[in-house]
């Protein structure tokens, strides 16, 4: 009787996991059934939209180019940084990324809906002729830029060296839009300037991150290492650049654990990157310049670096450009341009539209101090007496080492005019008392 009972449960257990196993596939089979039908009930709709547009529309528009318009459309309305790549569009920008161009030399991104100067590169059109990280580009050449996409802000910035353009700008204080003439120029960007403050500070301005950013950061801080007991690494309107520069320069300061995570849905856009011990070139204190015309790449190293407890962060909120895009062709002519990943610091944190925020918040401006007239010092006495005889013997000329060895330094004259950089001096020599 007992073997009786056991056989019966048993072949209830086993009628009962085959029910459930049958009703869990019939629920699998109808949730792709409705998925299926939920695709093609949107289709169809799709498709009854444009021939009624095609139908009735006042203008005569092909479904070639109802298609185009509703493909860009589509991408416009996924993010700022993705859009549909017509013929015209896709040559252009194979063009810039393998052709030689005339530019402004401006890094651009898409804020609040707004075409926003991310940063101009030192040197540049742009940056000659005034345009500062923040300014909202309202016109190029009186074309209107509300509705545009990036690139084809772009497109129409690029142009034949020599060629001018005007932008109207807005920009946050004045109370009128500026207009902006500028010249086309040959874009050539040097990216690591170094320089030395005092005896033992080594000031490095990484302008972007091209292919050699840690090359040249490794060669100033090998040449100067018995010298520096702190450096200042000054990312302000740095736009970006390559991924792998940032990660390397962050392991030149960081000895290990996770520099950036890459986050999409896909397995292959999941990726994680870690400082390694190997690569680690100084523990010197470090003090980090940011501001909003940061984006990207030095994004990624200053919150790294942050986030590691390793750097002070020194200014103004990041940008706030943490995403990823790539370009996949639809066809031989056309592509798409689609945010697939977005990166995240150490600490899990997100760059994309929050930035980065500094640990000591500096607006920039000049230090202004209150000098009294009545006190001369012995300085000021041996200086003006120095001026006095060189008015009698003559200016003694300046020789081509005393030019590169002012080139070379930061003077307190110098960073009294930049408070951000006059703060961080301040912070990194607190930093190396505090070392010993």
């Amino acid at each position: 009787m007992k073997n009786k009972k056991f056989i019966t449960l048993g072949f209830a257990s086993v009628a009962t996991s085959m029910a459930l196993m049958f009703s869990s596939s019939l629920f699998a089979e109808s949730s792709i059934k409705d998925a299926q039908a939920s695709r093609l009930q949107a289709l169809e709709k799709f498709t009854k939209v444009i021939s009624i547009v095609q139908q009735y529309d006042v203008d005569d528009v092909t479904i070639e180019e109802l298609i185009d318009k509703a493909l860009d459309g589509m991408m416009k309305n996924l993010d700022a940084h993705s859009n549909y790549l017509t013929q015209k569009d896709y040559k252009q920008l194979k063009v810039q990324t393998e052709g030689e161009f005339g530019g402004l030399g401006i890094t651009v991104g898409m804020k609040n809906g707004a075409l926003t100067v991310i940063a101009p590169i030192d040197g540049t059109p742009a940056d000659k002729a005034g345009l500062k990280s923040g300014d909202i580009i309202l016109k190029i050449d009186n074309k209107s830029t509300i509705g545009m996409t990036i690139d084809e802000a772009v497109s129409l910035m690029r142009g034949k060296v020599g060629e001018p353009i005007d932008l109207l700008i807005v920009r946050e204080g004045k109370m009128k839009p500026l207009a902006v003439h500028i010249v086309r120029g040959v874009i050539t960007i040097e990216s690591v300037h170094a320089k030395t403050i005092g005896k033992n500070i080594l000031y490095l301005r990484v302008a972007s991150f091209d292919k050699k950013v840690v090359e040249d950061v490794t060669k100033e801080i090998k040449k100067r290492k018995a010298a520096t007991k702190g450096i200042i690494l000054d990312l302000r309107n740095n736009p970006g650049g390559l991924l792998d520069q940032a990660v390397g320069l962050v392991d030149t300061f960081v000895n290990d654990g996770v520099i950036v995570s890459q986050k999409g849905r896909r397995k292959a856009e999941t990726k994680t990157y870690t400082a390694h011990t190997s690569n680690t070139l100084t523990k010197v204190p470090l003090v980090v310049l940011i501001n909003g015309g940061s984006a990207s790449a030095s994004e990624i190293v200053s919150g790294a670096l942050q986030d590691h407890k390793r750097a002070v962060l020194v200014g103004e909120n990041t940008f706030g450009k943490g995403s990823v895009q790539v370009v996949l062709p639809i066809t031989k002519i056309e592509a798409i341009k689609l945010t697939i990943a977005r990166y995240y610091l150490p600490s899990g944190r997100t760059i994309q539209a929050v930035g980065v925020k500094p640990d000591v918040i500096v607006t920039p401006g000049e230090f202004t101090t209150h000098k009294n007239e009545f006190a001369i010092k012995e300085a000021d006495l041996k200086k003006h007496l120095q001026e006095e005889l060189e008015k009698v013997d003559g200016k003694k000329a300046q020789t081509k080492e005393d030019k590169k060895d002012k080139k070379d330094i930061i003077t307190p004259e110098i960073f009294n005019k930049d408070i951000q950089l006059k703060e961080a001096v301040d912070i990194m020599k607190a930093l190396v008392i505090i070392k010993g």
